[in-house]
């Protein structure tokens, strides 16, 4: 047999033995990217509850995100929360799109992680309340560790600028950390410390939760998932919910 068929179908065994990674459902991004040509879809519902001043707010939104793979440990990405409505006060649109790329700088293994970065940039795109205020880029480290008995702990470290209610810009940290459970021969779990936003009171305060969360593989191209986050603080939503699906093709 020729060497170039050998190297081809060996390139195919390799594919064909690479499960699914999705960066859902924890908050926490992976250093993993998509192979070069390959592309993935990672889809969800997700419902939010928050009381303050004796009133319930619930938010509904369909957080999806988009992935190209470009080689050379780079993939492209496009997301959105969706479409989004909103009970007390009622309010329906449209989420703002979200443009960026993932480069995997460094690939794990005998006690050294997998290190990435993520940056993005969310454009005014979206309609009614949901709509922001100009361009926000944000650049984030990532790092996981596989760990022993098929444990894992994964990092997320950055920054996003935003503006606040004032239309005055400012800069946010990010920082969060999700330990990946064996559950079984296939099912997963999670449990999460994340800090979404750390900011001053009067830019939206600290988004601080705590989650915890089931992913289980179809095949190697397909995973459902669930998780649930409770917010730690007061400018945080009491509770989260979501429920996703993601497709590799």
């Amino acid at each position: 047999m020729k060497p170039a068929l050998l190297l081809l179908l060996a390139c195919m065994a390799a594919q064909a033995d690479d499960a699914i990674s999705p960066d859902r459902p924890d908050f926490t991004n992976g250093p993993d990217v998509m192979a070069a040509g390959r592309f993935q879809i990672e889809t969800s519902g997700a419902w939010q509850r928050n009381r303050a001043d004796g009133q319930a707010t619930r938010l509904r939104s369909t957080p999806t995100l988009l992935r190209l793979g470009l080689g050379h440990d780079l993939e492209l990405r496009l997301e959105s929360e969706g479409a989004l409505r909103q009970r007390h006060p009622d309010g329906s649109g449209r989420a703002d799109l979200s443009l960026g790329a993932k480069w995997r700088m460094q690939g794990g293994g005998e006690g050294r992680p997998s290190l990435g970065w993520i940056a993005t940039v969310q454009t005014p795109s979206g309609s009614g309340p949901f709509k922001g205020r100009g361009l926000r880029p944000a650049l984030s480290l990532l790092a996981q560790w596989e760990l022993p008995a098929g444990y894992s702990l994964g990092t997320m470290a950055g920054v996003v600028t935003d503006r606040n209610d004032d239309g005055r810009r400012y800069t946010a940290g990010v920082l969060s950390a999700s330990l990946g459970l064996p559950l079984g021969e296939r099912l997963r779990g999670f449990a999460e410390l994340a800090g979404q936003q750390l900011a001053s009171r009067r830019d939206g305060g600290h988004v601080v939760t705590a989650g915890a969360g089931l992913a289980w593989p179809l095949t190697d191209d397909a995973q459902i998932d669930t998780a649930v986050f409770r917010g730690l603080n007061r400018d945080t939503p009491d509770w989260a919910w979501t429920l996703g699906l993601s497709l590799r093709f």
